[in-house]
């Protein structure tokens, strides 16, 4: 079921908050947390219901091991690893088989040139996120970080309809207290209308921006993938324009999440905090998918040993987490491709931060920051082609269209395309973010503070934003005549 669909917003949205209300106004706070688990677990089967089992069961074997590492407390800390060895080895394996298993035994079929075969394996939606949340739920328990909670607060914890499917990625530690609690006797008229206005601005970068944008990029990567060369104007299209798509489709549904969680009276984390505002590609990767990037720093390359031993070990460490973070996204070797590509990024990146201060660079001027920025971008988006490209021919062959190597043209209109990029360009580069706009009602559990500049536009509960959101909502209602899935679904 998809947030930019009717059933879900004229159906499964509305009885599901009403019905949530109405228990907690009655005091009934367990009774609404096992509404909402109820109605998180129809939300994820109504994609395929027999991966309901696999959900299911992942929620009981992981809830379990977490409680053995309280009553393994006063064993040996041999034991109580061996334990965390065991969960994170069970969630990995699953993740693995599902995922990987075919994308492996074909690597292998071609280096042996033999055709060992699976049974097709379909994945199951979100087990990407899901598999991540429980293992840092594991570690957190390992560690003592969370304190002891009801079956029915994890449970709800992993499946969350507004982030089970493509996050952000949150800790038990963020939202376990939050279900807990019993002050929360019910949802407040701000959590409504901030709600409802993040939820109606990620609607607006998915189904107007996202998809619109979609129309550039996906011609030029279909080109490219049977075997033509775009020409150069038509490559840089596509590139520009899946770029600002996959922006906007995924921090739509970032924007989504978090509004959805708002209107129930719960706060996620923050996801987004304008990326391609970034002037280094370090801070790109504090800024995009924020969540992702923390689970990665703390649980990959921090355990691997960080910047402890030094600039060569600290960038062996960072090629090796964005390798499996590339993996992460896809059974494809264009993604770890893209995670090697970000890994040498970043390893460039940490020295030249040596070198400029040892050459006294002034890092803080405008013209600086102006080329940083612009170079940081241009790097992104060669980046983005190996994301997008369906195999290395095909992002060989945009690449080669960006130089102006061949004449292709594919089926897109090159101005109504370079309006598009130009307003997400402006969007993203010239407007604050969904969350400075609301920075003084954060829906996030991360507040963000606005540019002075925009001090005077930030929203307000009043009659003038709430006629802008009601025009934004009817032009989302309008463009809704198909639906189309979210780019992350498939990682």
């Amino acid at each position: 079921m998809l947030f930019n669909s009717y059933p879900f917003l004229f159906l499964f949205l509305p009885v599901v908050w009403f019905g949530f209300q109405k228990l907690r106004n009655a005091g009934r706070f367990d009774q609404s947390i096992l509404w909402l688990v109820f109605a998180s677990l129809f939300f994820y089967g109504w994609w395929n219901p027999i991966y309901l089992f696999l959900l299911i069961g992942s929620v009981i074997f992981n809830f379990g091991l977490g409680t053995l590492f309280t009553l393994f407390a006063s064993r040996s800390k041999a034991q109580r690893r061996s334990l965390l060895v065991l969960g994170v080895s069970v969630n990995l394996g699953l993740l693995g088989y599902f995922k990987y298993a075919n994308f492996f035994i074909d690597t292998a079929n071609r280096l042996l040139n033999s055709d060992t075969a699976l049974p097709s394996i379909i994945l199951p939606l979100a087990i990407s996120f899901f598999t991540f949340q429980q293992i840092a739920y594991l570690v957190d328990r390992y560690h003592n970080r969370i304190p002891d909670h009801h079956f029915l607060h994890f449970t709800l914890y992993v499946i969350f309809f507004p982030q089970l499917i493509a996050g952000p990625i949150v800790r038990p530690g963020e939202i376990l207290s939050q279900y807990s609690d019993r002050s929360r006797r019910g949802v407040l008229p701000e959590n409504i209308s901030v709600g409802l206005t993040l939820f109606i601005i990620g609607l607006f970068k998915k189904v107007v921006l996202a998809d619109h944008l979609a129309l550039f990029a996906t011609p030029v990567f279909a080109l490219a993938q049977e075997g033509l060369v775009p020409t150069a104007s038509h490559a840089w299209m596509g590139s520009l324009a899946y770029t600002f798509q996959l922006y906007f489709d995924f921090s739509g549904y970032s924007d989504m999440a978090l509004g959805l969680a708002h209107l129930f009276g719960f706060r996620l984390p923050l996801n987004f905090n304008s990326p391609y505002k970034a002037n280094s590609i370090i801070e790109f990767w504090r800024r995009w998918h924020i969540t992702l990037s923390r689970f990665m720093l703390d649980y990959l390359y921090i355990p691997l040993g960080g910047n402890k031993s030094g600039p060569a070990r600290r960038n062996v460490n960072l090629m090796i987490t964005m390798l499996l973070g590339g993996l992460w996204h896809g059974a494809q070797w264009t993604f770890v491709a893209w995670g090697a590509f970000h890994g040498l990024l970043l390893a460039i990146n940490h020295s030249w931060q040596i070198l400029s201060n040892r050459w006294n660079v002034p890092r803080t001027s405008l013209s600086y920051r102006a080329l940083a920025r612009s170079l940081t971008f241009l790097m992104l988006v060669l980046a983005w082609v190996l994301f997008r490209a369906e195999s290395f021919s095909a992002a060989l062959r945009v690449y080669q269209g960006m130089l102006g190597m061949s004449g292709n043209a594919a089926d897109i209109d090159l101005d109504k395309g370079l309006a598009w990029i130009l307003a997400g360009w402006t969007i993203c580069w010239a407007l604050p973010n969904a969350m400075q706009w609301l920075s003084k009602y954060p829906p996030a559990l991360q507040e963000l503070k606005a540019d002075k500049t925009a001090d005077r536009f930030l929203w307000q509960p009043n009659l003038v934003w709430s006629l802008t959101l009601l025009l934004l909502a009817v032009v989302c209602l309008l463009q809704m005549t198909s639906v189309s899935e979210f780019l992350y679904f498939q990682f």
